[in-house]
């Protein structure tokens, strides 16, 4: 009882939905007064950057940060340069634009910096695995987000089986030199009469499996290594050209322009059927129609963004790791071109091998040799780092529940998403060695134009939902800035043959139908799914 003159004692909250048997809250982390779950119907219900850092701590589905600014530089570089640097640069340069090609790089470079802004802000201020999936969770919506997620796994599974089949022709160019020849049987389909089998591409992808297995830390030390060989080979091949520049080769820079042969039905250009715009070549206008094509050159830059989560500091080394690698990657680019151009008149480059040509044609068949073996070696680190990025899109998919969660548990000492990656190891694999699949390499690049859309569009979108959100980097210039790279991202996708964009949406259409059929149901955003508590003994309030 109460004594007389006393007041009462005031009465007991009410129950929580949260409380455990004994009255008291079970122990959650606290987060800002963004909502968990922001609904704007069904479809494009986002999930809160709290929430998805909160996802990363779950003891079962947690990876460990192990990663500095300088692996992600080194992860950046390592899967740009490939055998682009060696091929792209003196063909572009015969067909397109002259020795004017170093002014394409420098516009396509100046295209993915733009994305590579948005990009930065984005993995720092939200550094979970997923890349422009996760961004576009938090910013529009859980349809786009499975939708440019389903879009991620195309882009890296066929960009990882592309560069694997790649990778088996350079080794085995090398091994013929050296009397070593692999069955016609062996050497996959292109090769063999009827069924074939591409051995090595095939356990190539298999060993990469199995090193990102065993941590992400051993992944960065190997890619390191291999890099460092790389580079240097580039490097080279630099130093070593510029002594045989002459400058009559470079007369004239921008040679004058010429009109392309026109192409018809699916191998036409989007926008030769939509406006009847036909693209030309040389000329100042050549430049920005080789520039669409040196563009893919630079794909790659965008993985670094998928391992946000296994980053020490992804705040500060997120944008060093982005912005860095392309910086150090458009300026190795712009000097082989000078070369190349300045080695050989434009006119007289071959189309196959035109840097290593231009060394044979100033007598120095060596070094011929030396791209040969650069190529194969870069080839390595672009392949592991492709299955590295959708390994951890398809992770990030997994723990959300929009595919099996089944595939989102790490492994206990490795701490690595091994479930995942193994699966995707094993199909890509196979794929690489049954499947002659260079006709299906175009649809790399539009998914990575896709994603870039994408992620300027989720900038704009985050900037104005969660203007206070504390942003370790800002994109300058917005929203200037972002609709820049929306626009320069379109023109290039539209410059893609149309078959492309037939391929592209028939994988989309897939992709929807499995989100209504299984990905809508069992998020773990979704209303009749249950999100357990967090581990841990109840708590007073």
């Amino acid at each position: 009882m109460t004594a007389p003159g006393a007041c009462a004692p005031p009465p007991p909250p009410p129950a929580s939905p949260n409380d455990g048997p004994d009255g008291r809250a079970w122990r959650r982390p606290v987060s800002s007064q963004e909502p968990r779950v922001r609904r704007s119907g069904n479809y494009f219900r986002t999930k809160s950057i709290e929430q998805s850092i909160e996802d990363t701590e779950e003891p079962e589905h947690a990876l460990s940060r192990s990663l500095s600014a300088l692996d992600l530089t080194v992860f950046g570089v390592g899967v740009i340069i490939g055998t682009g640097i060696f091929v792209l640069t003196g063909t572009v340069a015969k067909n397109q634009a002259g020795p004017a090609t170093a002014l394409a790089f420098v516009a396509a470079g100046v295209v993915c910096a733009l994305a590579a802004l948005c990009y930065a802000e984005f993995a720092s201020t939200v550094p979970v695995a997923g890349s422009a999936y996760t961004f576009a969770y938090a910013s529009i919506g859980e349809l786009p987000a499975w939708i440019i997620g389903w879009d991620l796994i195309l882009e890296f599974a066929l960009g990882t089986a592309v560069v694997a089949v790649g990778w088996s022709g350079y080794v085995r160019s090398l091994l013929d030199n050296a009397g070593w020849n692999l069955p016609d049987a062996l050497q996959g389909p292109d090769v063999a009469d009827g069924v074939g089998f591409d051995l090595l591409a095939f356990l190539l992808v298999l060993l990469l499996t199995g090193i990102l297995v065993l941590g992400m830390k051993l992944s960065a030390r190997i890619t390191s290594l291999v890099v460092a060989v790389k580079v240097t080979v580039v490097l080279i091949v630099i130093i070593a050209g510029a002594f045989f520049i002459k400058a009559d080769n470079y007369r004239p820079f921008i040679p004058d322009a010429r009109g392309q042969e026109s192409a018809s039905g699916l191998d036409a250009p989007l926008i030769q059927l939509i406006f009847g715009y036909e693209p030309t070549n040389f000329g100042v206008q050549g430049i920005f129609t080789a520039a669409a094509v040196v563009f893919f050159a630079f794909i790659g830059f965008d993985v670094v963004a998928t391992a946000a989560e296994e980053t020490r500091n992804p705040q500060k080394d997120m944008p060093r790791g982005i912005l860095g690698s392309l910086f150090i990657c458009t300026t190795l680019y712009v000097a082989v071109s000078l070369v190349v151009t300045g080695m050989q008149h434009y006119t007289e480059l071959t189309v196959d091998a035109p840097l290593a040509d231009a060394f044979k044609a100033t007598g120095h068949p060596w070094y011929a040799g030396l791209i040969s073996f650069g190529a194969a070696v870069g080839l390595t680190t672009v392949c592991m780092i492709l299955l590295l990025g959708q390994t951890r899109v398809f992770f990030a998919m997994s723990r959300d529940g929009l595919l099996p969660r089944f595939f989102s548990r790490v492994h206990p000492r490795f701490a690595t998403p091994y479930r995942s990656t193994v699966l995707l190891g094993v199909i890509i694999a196979v794929v690489a060695g049954f499947t002659s699949i260079s006709e299906l390499a175009e649809l790399v690049n539009i998914g990575t134009l896709f994603a870039f859309v994408v992620v300027a569009i989720g900038v704009l979108v985050l900037r104005r939902t969660r203007p206070d959100l504390p942003r370790a980097f800002r994109t300058p210039w917005v929203p200037v800035l972002p609709v820049a790279s929306v626009a320069a991202s379109v023109w290039l996708m539209l410059n893609l043959p149309s078959e492309t964009w037939v391929r592209f949406g028939a994988w989309m259409v897939i992709g929807v139908v499995l989100y209504f059929l299984y990905g809508r149901k069992h998020s773990r955003m979704s209303p009749t799914t249950d999100r357990p508590a967090p581990p841990g003994p109840p708590v007073a309030r």
